[in-house]
């Protein structure tokens, strides 16, 4: 049988909605809570509870040193009261023992009580925080719980949240217990739990509508492209069929419009047009003005102004185009993303009709359309006069329209591209770094500056590009004049000077780099020739002496300035005075390693007549030339090579004098 304990948790749980562990957690910190303030226990004292749901006990467990007597109770125990807890410990050591109280009092017991419901309250917040921060976004079900005039307040169960009065469609009246629908806009943390805010107006609202209502959309087979909306006004839909033979607008109006009419009712009413997204941008401008007829549309991308769409539609399908308040005109703006300018047909033409007549891109057409205009000037008159127009006479006009505004648009495009061209010839001129430094840089007075950096001019080379393209945009800033304007261009061009010297040295520094490793390419192929010269004169002039004796003389000459014997020539000299004779075999490869000497320590090669001497010149500062003379000698009776050095005798004879022998 559950104790009364264990089934008070229960009943936490149940109300609280709380994990196990939450709440045994909160009540174990409200014993501790309540021990220390029924023994007045040192905050510094580590104290702990645990609770055992099956028997119903608590115990509280206090951190005590052990001492051979006892002082103070609370911070300290006996030896033999330690070892029934511990049958390891000595004195001076600190366990944790168990203090469980017989009996809380009145205080301690009211303290525990405030602790619980405070930490339940705490995790019931942290639990609802959770909950919704991940719902933040989404559309929730709610019920009216009450309505002030700053806002209304809408239970969501556990949690309550407030829906602002900036956030409520206009027109829209609220009655406590209503059921209504809210979109989630926010969720932050408060001392009283958390905040959520809820919105009717927010463009999203409608998305999640349409995702409820329409399940094409939650399939993936439609997919909404962009929504603007007006909330209790109109609103706009453009959407977007993900597979072939789906009908986009069908699956979101539905069957006689059931499902918009649903969401309309949610809205309180508020219109909706759904539109099909083209992927063409004059036709989606067309589009995105619905319910009216769009006669043409033209397209300006100017890179200052931004993107600009001239649209032309009927006389009698103005109104209807801009709509209320212009409302319409706005939601197709901000659908699209461009900035339209509606006209209506008669003033198209009257406006065409003067670029035909003014614009230099249409010079001498006028005469050659003589008729047409003639035609034309008719037609605005009788429309001047309101008398009404035939439909061919506004198929005239349209066409007309059509003719001159396309014209138009082709040749802003050309003139569009050139400008790009120049530009980008301009910032090739200018150096890359220019456009890294900031403007403050130039040293300009505080007046010129502020005006530059307020127009956009952030950079030097932003700058210094726009005075090569137009200098009449910079001149054309108000409180700038021609003086100030001169002061910048003499701050430019001593910019300029200095980038340019700074360009010349570094191509100088680079022309003297490419000469010298050019130099020393000259060099190592001049080397590599020497060096077959070397092996080839050795090959002719290497004579084989008496008894065997080869002597070979080289004369140190360097093969090119500047360059001193490498590593690997000195290396294989060593190895030619350290070989042992019995390495070498007769004569071929005494001779071989006479010339792989002399290839490996760039040397020039000199015959004898009678013995190949191995003569090595150093050339050394303030001393007097040094002669090395070495004998590789044959001996045919032990088939063995003997390598004699020469040193000169006191005597004047300059016979030879045998020096080590290797054997």
């Amino acid at each position: 049988m559950k104790s009364e304990f264990a089934l008070a948790i229960n009943e936490i749980l149940e109300k609280s909605g709380l994990s196990r562990e939450m709440v045994i957690e909160a009540v174990e910190a409200s014993m501790v809570s309540a021990y220390r303030r029924d023994v007045n226990a040192s905050n510094a004292q580590n104290i702990s509870a645990y609770i055992d749901l099956t028997e119903g006990s608590i115990q509280i467990l206090s951190e005590k040193e052990i001492v051979e007597e006892i002082e103070n109770p609370l911070t300290e125990t006996s030896l033999e009261v330690g070892r029934q807890t511990d049958p390891e410990v000595n004195i001076g050591d600190i366990i944790m023992v168990d203090s469980t109280p017989k009996g809380y009092g009145r205080v301690a017991a009211q303290t525990a009580k405030q602790v619980i419901l405070q930490r339940l309250r705490e995790a019931e917040r942290d639990a609802q925080y959770k909950e919704y921060i991940e719902r933040e976004g989404d559309m929730v079900h709610g019920t009216v719980h009450s309505v002030t005039y700053q806002a209304v307040t809408i239970g969501l169960g556990k949690a309550e949240a407030l829906l602002p009065r900036n956030q409520m469609i206009p027109g829209e009246r609220f009655r406590v217990r209503d059921r209504v629908r809210v979109y989630v806009l926010e969720v932050r943390k408060s001392s009283r739990g958390p905040v959520i805010i809820v919105s009717r107006t927010h463009p999203n609202m409608l998305r999640r509508l349409l995702e409820m209502e329409v399940p094409e959309i939650s399939q993936g087979l439609v997919e909404i492209k962009a929504i603007a909306r007006e909330a209790g006004k109109r609103a706009k839909v453009a959407v977007s069929a993900l597979r072939d033979g789906v009908d986009p607008v069908g699956a979101c109006v539905g069957l006689r419009g059931v499902r918009i009419q649903s969401i309309v009712r949610d809205l309180n009413d508020e219109k909706i047009d759904v539109i099909e997204w083209n992927p063409d941008t004059a036709t989606f401008i067309a589009k995105a003005l619905s319910p009216a007829r769009v006669s043409g549309v033209y397209l300006d991308e100017n890179p200052n102004r931004g993107k600009t769409a001239v649209v032309v539609v009927p006389e009698d399908q103005l109104s209807l185009a801009i709509g209320r308040s212009g409302v319409n005109a706005r939601l197709a703006a901000r659908l699209t993303g461009w900035r339209i300018d509606i006209k209506s047909l008669p003033e198209a033409a009257i406006e065409s009709l003067r670029l035909l007549e003014t614009d230099p891109i249409f010079v001498g057409q006028a005469d050659q359309d003589q008729e047409k205009v003639e035609q034309i000037q008719v037609i605005l008159d009788k429309k001047a006069e309101n008398r009404p127009a035939t439909p061919e006479e506004y198929r005239i006009l349209t066409a007309f329209v059509d003719q001159i505004q396309s014209r138009v648009e082709i040749e802003r495009s050309a003139r569009r591209q050139r400008e790009k061209e120049k530009r980008a010839e301009v910032r090739a001129v200018i150096p890359a770094v220019a456009f890294t430094e900031d403007l403050e840089t130039l040293g300009l007075s505080k007046r010129v500056f502020g005006l530059l950096n307020d127009a956009g001019y952030k950079t030097v080379g932003r700058i210094w590009e726009e005075l090569l393209i137009n200098e009449d945009a910079i001149l054309g800033l108000s409180g700038f004049g021609p003086k100030a304007l001169g002061d910048l261009y003499k701050t430019l061009e001593v910019r300029k000077a200095v980038a340019q010297k700074a360009a010349e040295e570094a191509e100088k520094e680079a022309a003297a780099a490419k000469a010298e490793m050019e130099e020393k390419a000259l060099e190592l192929s001049e080397e590599g020739l020497a060096e077959e010269v070397a092996t080839e004169q050795i090959a002719k002039e290497a004579k084989p002496g008496p008894e065997g004796e080869v002597e070979v003389e080289l004369e140190k000459k360097p093969l090119a300035e500047g360059i001193e014997p490498t590593e690997q020539a000195v290396e294989v000299e060593q190895q030619a005075e350290e070989i042992e004779p019995a390495a070498l075999s007769p004569d071929t490869e005494a001779i071989e390693l006479a010339v792989e000497v002399a290839a490996a320590s760039e040397y020039e090669v000199a015959g004898g007549d009678e013995e190949k001497i191995l003569e090595i010149e150093s050339d050394q500062k303030d001393k007097k030339q040094k002669k090395r003379r070495r004998v590789i000698q044959l001996d045919p009776e032990s088939g063995k090579t003997f390598i004699k050095h020469k040193r000169k005798r006191s005597r004047q004879d300059g016979e030879w004098e045998e020096g080590d022998v290797y054997d």
